[in-house]
């Protein structure tokens, strides 16, 4: 049953209230200290306390019209630019913010569908093909806007099969997609084949760099291998790229480019015939958070090519002992060779879930995948000081599982387990709604 929470009869005074959120607060995951692997990005308090000031600086203004608010359109548009400049754009790339990876995601799905609606009128029953390793941000997009989704599985080095890609391209489809790099285990999908097979089949080809879009360019930068991945590629139609993650911005904002503005329009919403006027806008929402793309604006300007080549070596470098430290490890080895700052790793003898179960206990909030079952790292600065802890918790975590077998049947581990395990995946949908049922109602 719902928690009845009606409305104070009078309003309780700022700092009464303001101490009971920090009440509140104090039970959350500390991302500050590096004991979080996903969710949050953070650069440090000082270019957090800049972004904050960025933020309440236009903290009541609303993006839904920028005409009014002359400042958000110049930052907005500033921000598209810079980040077409990194991702390989030109003069004729046009792109909007968007309020996060899922937004962009959203309206790229949505951008292909309608510019197959106009070009290919034929086609009634629109498909877009992706590896199984794509966000669920495109099933989500599928579901939402009657695009079908057809799910090929990754080749053995984690990465998109191109040849299985190509073979599922069918006279419906109106997509390829990749990423760049994949969110569960941290590889760049061949990119340039794949645009290839795009253009050549007449496809429209989105990159998802949401996470390695504001890492990967300055990577390159550094030395490191990236492959070719943007809109330098020929036949790459649009590319997603999240300031909100190494950007280094406030949640939530993301950016979504493509190759011309001619594409662009397919993405807008106007309505003519409202009687309150013309109604445009260019994403899912309406009212649009001004604080965030302010942020966004301030970070890019904060950091500069300099502070990410710094901030972007020390999560490279992090990540890399991270890796060495858990492949020397007894019975731990991670998932295929990742290209970013974020990768997975199993376990040959422990029970991975039980082990997160174990870190838990110590202190680390961990994030857990299936197929095959595993446990997932998304690093940032914040964890340059916290390597050694990690490693060392994760080794007795191992051994705490591997002297008590009963810890497989405690905490979260059971439900992780029959997620990973269920061949009946209606009946694993059954449990996760009934998980978020008692998520939002308590």
């Amino acid at each position: 049953m719902a928690r009845r929470v009606g409305l104070p009869a009078q309003g309780m005074p700022a700092e009464e209230l303001l101490q009971a959120m920090r009440d509140m607060k104090a039970q959350d995951a500390n991302w500050r200290g590096g004991r979080t692997w996903s969710l949050v990005y953070y650069a440090g308090d000082e270019h957090t306390r800049v972004i904050q000031d960025a933020y309440n600086l236009f903290f009541m203004e609303n993006a839904l019209n920028p005409t009014a608010f002359p400042s958000l359109q110049r930052m907005e548009n500033d921000v598209v630019a810079i980040t077409a400049s990194l991702l390989g754009g030109n003069d004729e790339t046009a792109g909007t913010m968007t309020s996060g990876g899922t937004e962009s995601i959203l309206l790229a799905v949505k951008t292909y569908r309608d510019w197959a609606r106009a070009m290919h009128p034929e086609i009634t029953a629109p498909e877009m093909v992706l590896p199984a390793s794509a966000h669920p941000a495109f099933l989500k997009a599928a579901h939402y806007f009657g695009v079908k989704p057809v799910l090929v599985p990754v080749a053995a080095d984690l990465r998109a099969d191109v040849q299985a890609m190509a073979a599922a391209i069918t006279r419906n489809s109106i997509l390829l997609v990749g990423s760049a790099p994949s969110y569960p285990h941290g590889v760049i999908d061949p990119i340039e084949p794949l645009a290839a097979v795009a253009k050549e089949r007449g496809l429209g080809f989105h990159v998802d760099a949401c996470l390695g879009g504001f890492l990967l360019p300055f990577a390159r930068r550094l030395g490191y291998p990236v492959p070719p991945f943007d809109l330098s590629v020929d036949g790459v139609t649009s590319i997603s790229a999240d300031v909100h993650k190494h950007g280094y911005g406030a949640k939530g904002a993301s950016v979504i480019l493509y190759r011309n503005q001619a594409l662009r329009n397919y993405q807008f919403f106007v309505a003519t015939d409202w009687s309150g006027g013309v109604y445009a806008s260019p994403g899912m929402a309406g009212t649009r958070s001004a604080g965030s793309i302010a942020a966004a604006w301030a970070s890019l300007h904060a950091m500069g090519e300099d502070g990410f080549l710094r901030v972007t070596r020390q999560v490279l470098e992090t990540t890399r002992r991270l890796i060495d430290g858990i492949n020397a490890s007894d019975g731990l080895h991670v998932l295929g060779r990742p290209d970013a700052s974020v990768f997975a790793f199993v376990s040959d003898d422990a029970d991975v879930f039980a082990m997160a179960d174990a870190l838990e206990r110590r202190g680390w909030h961990m994030d857990r995948q299936i197929m095959p079952p595993s446990l997932h790292l998304m690093v940032t600065p914040a964890h340059e000081p916290v390597v050694d802890r990690f490693l060392a918790d994760l080794r007795a975590a191992r051994q705490e599982v591997l002297d008590d077998p009963s810890l497989v049947q405690q905490g979260v581990t059971p439900l992780y387990g029959m997620i990973a395990t269920l061949a009946d995946r209606g009946m694993v949908n059954q449990a996760v709604l009934a998980l978020l049922n008692s998520i939002y109602s308590s």
